[in-house]
């Protein structure tokens, strides 16, 4: 069972992620963008960005930094070996683009018990180098509690 006393709980920030051109191409691969603007710069800069954009679902690479984070704190106490991912959204204030430098905060949002099972949520705040505001990305983790 997930503690429910981490709710409310921030992370501390991650160190900064330099968002590449590469990466993003293979992101976009990977979930079979068609998009040009995720892999053409010339694309990219025609529609107005500085460099190639990165599809909407990229923020989860960053996400993902933050998640480490908690996962690996013991007064949490969530196992990932039991986690199934439940939802996923992405708020975003400007997309991300090649170059950008970012770091994420994670707050526990919310835990919620639900019988032997418990569901945490997640609002992983993304800001550039600026501090300014990128992205919020949002994800409920289902954790299954003891058979």
């Amino acid at each position: 069972m997930v503690n429910p006393n981490v709710q409310g709980k921030t992370y501390p920030a991650t160190n900064p992620y330099l968002v590449g051109r590469e990466k993003i191409r293979e992101f976009a691969h990977a979930v079979k963008s068609t998009s040009a603007v995720n892999l053409d710069l010339l694309s990219a800069q025609a529609a107005g960005y500085t460099d190639l954009v990165a599809p909407p679902t990229f923020a989860v690479v960053i996400q993902e930094r933050s998640l480490a984070t908690v996962l690996a704190d013991p007064e949490a106490d969530i196992d990932f070996s039991r986690v199934v991912h439940g939802d996923q959204r992405f708020v975003y204030n400007r997309p991300i683009v090649a170059g950008d430098e970012l770091t994420s905060e994670l707050t526990v949002a919310s835990v919620k018990s639900l019988g032997a099972h418990s569901m945490v949520t997640f609002e992983t705040k993304i800001f550039d180098i600026s501090r300014d505001l990128v992205c919020t990305a949002i994800s409920t983790l289902v954790v299954r509690g003891e058979d």
